[in-house]
């Protein structure tokens, strides 16, 4: 049986929209919404996580849980979804910081 998806994605190629847009509508840039199957919704994700690469992605989907849907997540990414007693929380890691060389100490 069909139910609603939402895929939200960030700087994926664009042969990844344009496979996700033959299932789904682009409603925004990046967001696509559409009625699948739980079968092509899996193959959709499948295909999603082998290309993000650098991108971001995320699937939101119906599920029996106490919020009524499930989150999943690929690429690199600041918000990283945590099961707190069954509630999927987000957690916002910090910022990406360049590294600094260390100073040397003359004699």
């Amino acid at each position: 049986m069909p139910s609603m998806v939402v895929l939200a994605t960030t700087a994926v190629p664009d042969h990844l929209r344009g496979a996700l847009s033959r299932w789904t509508t682009e409603v925004v840039p990046g967001i696509f919404v559409g009625s699948v199957s739980a079968r092509v919704r899996d193959e959709l994700w499948t295909q999603v996580t082998a290309v993000v690469g650098d991108g971001q992605a995320v699937l939101i989907h119906p599920a029996p849980t106490e919020q009524g849907y499930a989150l999943r997540t690929a690429g690199t990414r600041r918000r990283i979804p945590v099961d707190f007693d069954g509630l999927t929380l987000i957690k916002m890691t910090g910022a990406i910081q360049p590294t600094r060389a260390k100073k040397t100490q003359r004699a």
